[in-house]
């Protein structure tokens, strides 16, 4: 296939053809337990990241009216939700009916505590930023318990001391909330906590998810301190401990009588063993009604979504955003549902 190409050409389609194997390979990640082969989970990071490499060798064999273009075409078109995962073509606001309700995610890094931004008014800001946007039901990750955030107008859950449960995580709602508790993960600070919220007529229950983190910076200074080797092993050790933490999810979901709402942080992208796993048959609210590519970790050098909110089937997804605020190392996301 490389017949009368120059050599550049030739060293082009040579990795072109190593990214395209990648790539390939990613899409199987999807059914394949960390736990069975660890290394390979690793890949689930850098599909974004292939994505676009592979576009672009598309994009230059098109340019080059070259037939080489077939192998990106080919690879990308056996991936394509893969692609609209990345990249949302057709997603977009629906018409917002009049029951619909909102909700937002959002990790808060523990409102800046440890001074990893030089503002002193990350708090202030973030609080502010609940207040004018208003969503009904709002769940946090990296909460710290220590200073509860009082919001005028919500109930909620763990937003400050509450024996027996580990910190961490918050569930704010405007909806009366009827029942709570907190999924406990073993060895880690990592939990999920879950409120069954009385909407009108209905019970709905809403976890709010933090699997377990990968403790690396994706920033180029960052990873050009790490042994790759070490690098490599502590991600597959992580994904190991994220699938051990979605297996108990899954239990205790089986378990519950209502529809559900899933948000949170998964520390893990939407080609991942345990996104799939969580997801189900739950809709991406991303995926039916965000646009462009949803990036949700601002620290990472490629479009990484790593927050999401996944509702019951039977839900109308009216629309998705993205919100582009500094006040973290992620960016707070909000959908519009309607329940019937």
């Amino acid at each position: 296939m490389m017949k009368g190409l120059k050599l550049y050409d030739k060293i082009l389609f040579l990795l072109n053809s190593f990214s395209g194997i990648l790539l390939l390979l990613s899409y199987l990640l999807q059914y394949i337990p960390p736990s069975k082969f660890p290394l390979l989970s690793v890949l689930s990071l850098g599909v974004p990241l292939l994505l676009i490499i592979n576009v672009l060798f598309f994009v230059y064999w098109l340019l080059k009216l070259k037939r080489q273009v077939l192998l990106s075409l080919i690879i990308l078109m056996i991936g394509f939700k893969y692609l609209s995962s990345l990249y949302n073509f057709t997603g977009g606001q629906n018409e917002t009916k009049v029951e619909s309700i909102s909700i937002m995610n959002y990790n808060v890094r523990q409102f800046n505590v440890f001074k990893w931004s030089p503002s002193n008014t990350i708090r202030s800001d973030i609080k502010e930023f609940f207040i004018n946007q208003q969503p009904d039901v709002l769940t946090l990750q990296e909460y710290a318990r220590g200073s509860p955030l009082i919001l005028e107008g919500y109930f909620n859950f763990n937003a400050s001391y509450t024996k027996g449960f580990r910190g961490g995580q918050v569930i704010y709602s405007k909806f009366p909330i009827v029942n709570a508790g907190s999924l406990e993960f073993p060895n880690t600070f990592n939990n999920a906590i879950f409120t069954d919220l009385k909407i009108k007529q209905d019970t709905v229950r809403v976890y709010n998810l933090h699997l377990q983190s990968t403790g690396i910076k994706p920033d180029v200074e960052s990873l050009k301190k790490e042994d790759s080797q070490n690098l490599i092993i502590s991600l597959a050790n992580t994904f190991k401990k994220q699938q051990a933490q979605t297996e108990l999810l899954l239990q205790h979901m089986n378990d519950c009588p209502y529809k559900i709402i899933i948000s949170g942080d998964l520390n893990n992208t939407p080609y991942s063993y345990v996104y799939n796993q969580i997801k189900g048959d739950l809709l991406d609210t991303f995926d039916e009604a965000g646009q462009g590519f949803g990036k949700t970790f601002n620290q990472s050098m490629f479009p990484l979504r790593i927050d999401f909110i996944l509702v019951d089937d039977t839900f109308e997804v009216n629309s998705f955003k993205v919100f582009k605020k500094n006040y973290s190392d992620h960016y707070p996301i909000m959908t519009s549902i309607s329940l019937h």
